[in-house]
């Protein structure tokens, strides 16, 4: 930043700061983001409700100190046992020469292996708690992204979505390992090697390990700033190619109807060729940073052990001196090594995390409110009271609809696309809130209860029901986890999917495949309705749930539908009108308003707007038009 002026007789008005430009920007949001998500990992590694953590912390901290004053020490007896050998009996202290050559090998080669082994029992005692730490963020992030609104969910992308939890967690783990073991560490033991050269040489050689030091670090910092840059690059590209492989993957069946597979083989392959290019420069990156590193540790090295040469010549210093010297430069010459990878790795850390972190500050745009109690549902009455609503302020969708559906009855929606029928069915399981209005169920506002105990009133039979890939087992009971075997059966057979189950080589047993894929849309329906038949909700929402089917399938599982309904309060949203003609009541929607309301018959009498869609759709013509 420019150094603060003043202005000059009252004339000159003090100079604008510079400008910040979009790269100084992203660099100040990443130091915020930094320091944010240090904020947000320390209390994983000190929590106050669970002391076993912090006792392994110390634990670990202390394993580390015990290690690194082991590895300080080391070069004393590699010293000694050259001296030793060499025949000087002033270098070392007589009680270490007294061991003899071997015994001082010995003791090198345990000192070694000490301090090898306390790092690897403070690795061993920390696991825990990084892996605790993993777990808890994974499940925090996995808790909030189930809680965000349906409106973010049809925004997102899935494949870049998993890859930024995926970077995130894993960011954790080495946020936590390296900064708490190699930073810190790794600070200490060049602080503790340049008081030992101090001490036991004089202030030349500490002068020179610290110009060398910061030459080096300067030297890293610089050039792992750029790498960064690319390195950043290089994940949008892959974020990029995975979207659009798992977007692909799951649009399998359209890429083959359309013989697309070359045309998505070129886009993937495209999107790789950027991850590719940002690749080379990250490889050409380290080649340079590699060289620069080591040409200013060897120039450092070297300059130190022509000190100790000079000083062994004119008697000052014992041979084992000069080997102690070099023996130390080495030593700080691998932690320091790793310094560049470290600093990158925990600057890309911190925005993998920072990403995940963006995530998890995403708004929960529909919430419970403090204290919020369960829905008690005595009828299944529901209403929608004068409701209001817009996915976007500029464009309204809901402009006032008013209706009851008494306890038991069966309320039919229809209309054009783009009318509000499903708008009215994410409404009322609350995906979104109204803007305007209430819609309440036995007189309780939806906004006042809570959502879990919305969600297990309500069964919704979906225009395409989506199964696990999992057992047809499993996915039936999803309804209702607890229900035992004959329950899920009992179900099956209500939606008379039981015998074709059993005609299954692994009956109950059988995968289905991602997305169902394996089922074919009427089979896939009816584990839908045996899903939520062994639900058993006193409300039920069907979403247009066969309109995506041939004629014969619909009419089979229209009769199950009907069958279902019973006792329930039902809300049909219907595309094909001949599948509503015995509800109780039918609601004629257009442009977001309820234009006609009755029976099949008494609309048909009435010869309005309902009646011209029944005509036009016996004519075979889309309502849609």
């Amino acid at each position: 930043m420019p150094a603060d002026t003043t202005a000059t007789a009252g004339t000159n008005a003090p100079p604008s700061p510079a400008p910040e430009t979009a790269a100084d920007a992203v660099e100040a949001a990443e130091r915020r983001s930094g320091l944010r998500t240090i904020r947000k990992v320390a209390p994983y590694l000190w929590p106050d409700d669970q002391p076993w953590v912090k006792q392994r912390v110390v634990l670990a901290l202390i394993f580390l100190a015990i290690a690194k004053a082991v590895t300080i020490g080391t070069p004393f007896l590699y010293k000694a046992a050259v001296d030793a050998l060499a025949g000087e009996t002033t270098g070392s202290p007589a009680w270490l020469l007294g061991m003899g050559a071997v015994g001082i090998t010995v003791a090198y080669g345990v000192a070694r292996a000490a301090s090898v082994g306390f790092n690897q029992l403070r690795d061993a005692v920390f696991a825990r708690v990084a892996q605790r730490a993993l777990r808890q963020l994974a499940l925090e992030t996995f808790r909030h992204i189930h809680a965000l609104s349906l409106r973010y969910h049809i925004t997102r992308k899935t494949g870049g979505l998993s890859r930024i939890i995926e970077r995130g967690v894993k960011g954790v783990e080495f946020l936590l390992r390296f900064l708490l073991f190699s930073v810190g560490p790794l600070i200490l033991e060049l602080a503790l090697t340049g008081i030992v050269l101090a001490w036991a040489f004089d202030l030349s050689y500490l002068l020179v390990l610290v110009i060398t030091i910061a030459l080096y670090i300067w030297f890293t910092f610089a050039v792992t700033e750029w790498r960064v840059k690319i390195r950043r690059e290089m994940n949008a590209q892959d974020t990029d190619a995975n979207q659009k492989a798992v977007d692909s993957l799951l649009n399998f069946e359209t890429v083959k109807y359309f013989g697309a597979e070359s045309r998505e083989a070129d886009r993937y392959d495209r999107a790789m060729e950027g991850y590719e290019a940002a690749a080379i420069k990250t490889g050409v990156s380290l080649a340079a940073l590699n060289f620069g590193q080591s040409l200013i540790i060897t120039t450092g090295l070297v300059i130190v052990m022509v000190m100790a040469a000079i000083g062994v010549n004119a008697g000052e210093l014992t041979v084992g001196d000069f080997v102690m010297v070099n023996a130390f430069m080495i030593q700080i010459t691998m932690p320091l090594n790793f310094l560049g990878t470290v600093y990158r790795e925990i600057r890309q850390a911190l925005v993998d995390m920072g990403e995940m972190f963006d995530l998890l500050e995403q708004p929960q745009e529909v919430a419970d409110r403090p204290g919020a109690p369960a829905l008690e549902v005595t009828g299944g009455e529901v209403v929608f009271e004068d409701v209001r609503f817009a996915y976007d302020a500029a464009r309204p969708i809901l402009k006032g609809v008013s209706f009851r559906v008494a306890p038991g009855e069966t309320l039919a929606l229809v209309g054009p696309s783009g009318s509000g029928k499903s708008t009215i069915g994410r409404l009322l399981f609350r995906f979104y809130d109204v803007t305007g209005g209430a819609i309440r169920i036995d007189g309780q506002d939806l906004r006042e209860i809570t959502q879990e105990s919305l969600h297990a009133q309500i069964g919704v039979v979906p225009q395409d029901t989506v199964l696990f890939n999992d057992t047809i087992r499993y996915n039936i009971a999803y309804g209702r986890p607890e229900a035992g075997e004959a329950e899920v059966e009992a179900a099956a057979r209500a939606a008379k999917i039981h015998d074709f189950i059993l005609g299954l080589p692994d009956g109950y047993d059988t995968t289905v495949g991602e997305r169902g894929l394996k089922l074919s849309g009427g089979e896939k329906q009816r584990v839908g309705i045996a899903r939520t038949l062994l639900k058993d909700p006193p409300i039920l929402l069907l979403d247009e749930a066969t309109s995506a089917l041939d004629t014969e399938t619909e009419r089979s599982i229209q009769s199950e539908l009907k069958m279902m309904g019973q006792g329930r309060s039902v809300i049909t949203i219907a595309h094909r009108l001949s599948t509503i003609v015995d509800s109780d009541r039918i609601l004629v929607l257009e442009a977001g308003e309820v234009v006609e309301s009755g029976t099949h018959d008494e609309l048909l009498a009435r010869g309005g707007r309902y009646a011209s869609l029944w005509a036009r759709q016996s004519a075979g013509e889309d309502l849609d038009r």
